[in-house]
């Protein structure tokens, strides 16, 4: 991921930053899987797994955070390394919190279990949503990895599908709910983990915005898909 410099001592900083960050996110990744296993098969174990995780994700954030600010107080870099550490913390920030929404959604099974209505709730477009995030988290490490702007780009039109996805189970959510508004309760818990999994999916996006600047030294966010693809593609 990072280019040779004179210090090999700076050289070994920064892959041992990005090989932090990728162990990040592989942990949030089968954080993810976790709370999806939870939901498919309202598994009270996954769910405690899932909050288990949540302290080794939020002590390796701290852990990272602590040796950028180290590198940036003694190396201060400049230009490029400068873009890439700034794109190693946004990277960081991000993944804790896709981790925050995986136990947000290991939280609300939890609660969908112990209301008693799990088996009659419409869960499987959620799961399939779920599954679409999850293998953006995916491509996005991928992406980050081998800083590929093309994979970059794919990534921010896939999280498209995970919006329509989202809107599309609300609509069927209300409809769930008016004709049976004794399962209303239980329905706002699929609510909150329906945006659960659509945040995750921004999360991604926001990642994949980043390798974008990091290679082009370009902000896109807030940009049209059709601008982002004339500068980058």
């Amino acid at each position: 991921m990072t280019e040779k410099h004179l210090s090999s001592q700076f050289d070994s900083e920064l892959n041992n930053i990005s090989s932090r960050v990728m162990e990040l996110g592989g942990l949030v990744e089968s954080q993810i899987q976790q709370a999806i296993y939870a939901l498919s098969q309202f598994s009270m174990e996954a769910v405690q797994r899932v909050d288990e995780a949540e302290k080794r994700v939020n002590q390796l954030e701290v852990d990272i955070d602590y040796e950028l600010s180290t590198i940036i107080a003694r190396r201060q870099p400049t230009a490029r390394d400068l873009r890439l550490l700034i794109a190693f913390s946004k990277a960081t920030a991000n993944l804790e919190r896709m981790g925050d929404e995986a136990h947000k959604m290991a939280r609300m099974v939890g609660s969908i279990i112990e209301s008693g209505a799990a088996r009659s709730l419409p869960t499987t477009d959620l799961r399939v949503a779920a599954e679409l995030a999850s293998g953006l988290l995916r491509k996005t490490l991928d992406a980050f990895a081998r800083l590929d702007t093309a994979a970059a780009v794919s990534i921010l039109k896939e999280d498209d599908l995970i919006d329509a996805e989202f809107d599309g189970f609300v609509r069927k959510l209300i409809t769930y709910m008016m004709e049976d508004p004794r399962k209303i309760s239980p329905s706002l818990d699929l609510l909150f983990l329906a945006k659960a999994i659509e945040r995750i999916g921004d999360h991604s996006k926001n990642v994949a915005e980043l390798i974008i600047y990091l290679v082009k030294g370009i902000d896109v966010r807030h940009t049209t898909m059709d601008e982002i693809e004339s500068s980058v593609l």
